[in-house]
C-alpha cells in the first residue's frame, strides 16, 4: 500500500502568483479560472493573487524564476498547454 500524505490546505496570507501562457488561450484561460477558484476555495484573498501573462509555454519557466527569485511569493503557479503540431 502506497504511502498517502494528506493535509489542509490553507492559502489565507500567502502571497501567489500564476505565470500564464496566452498561446492557446481557449484552455489556459479555462486553467486559469479553475486555478482562481481553487484559491479562493481555500481562503486567498483577491489582492494576494497576481496574475502574470507570457507569450508562450517556453516563456513560462523564465518568468517563474524571476518572481522566485524576487521572494515576493509564497507559491508559483505555472499554467500553459503545448498542442503538438500547434506551436
Amino acid at each position: 500500500m502506497p504511502n498517502v500524505v494528506e493535509g489542509n490546505l490553507d492559502a489565507k496570507g500567502h502571497k501567489v502568483a500564476l505565470v500564464v501562457s496566452r498561446f492557446n488561450s481557449f484552455i489556459s484561460d479555462r486553467l486559469v479560472e479553475g486555478a482562481l477558484d481553487a484559491l479562493v476555495r481555500h481562503g486567498a484573498d483577491d489582492k494576494d493573487v497576481d496574475l502574470v501573462r507570457v507569450p508562450g509555454a517556453f516563456e513560462i519557466p523564465v518568468a517563474a524564476a524571476k518572481l522566485a527569485g524576487a521572494g515576493t511569493y509564497d507559491a508559483i503557479i505555472c499554467l500553459g498547454a503545448v498542442i503538438r503540431g500547434s506551436t
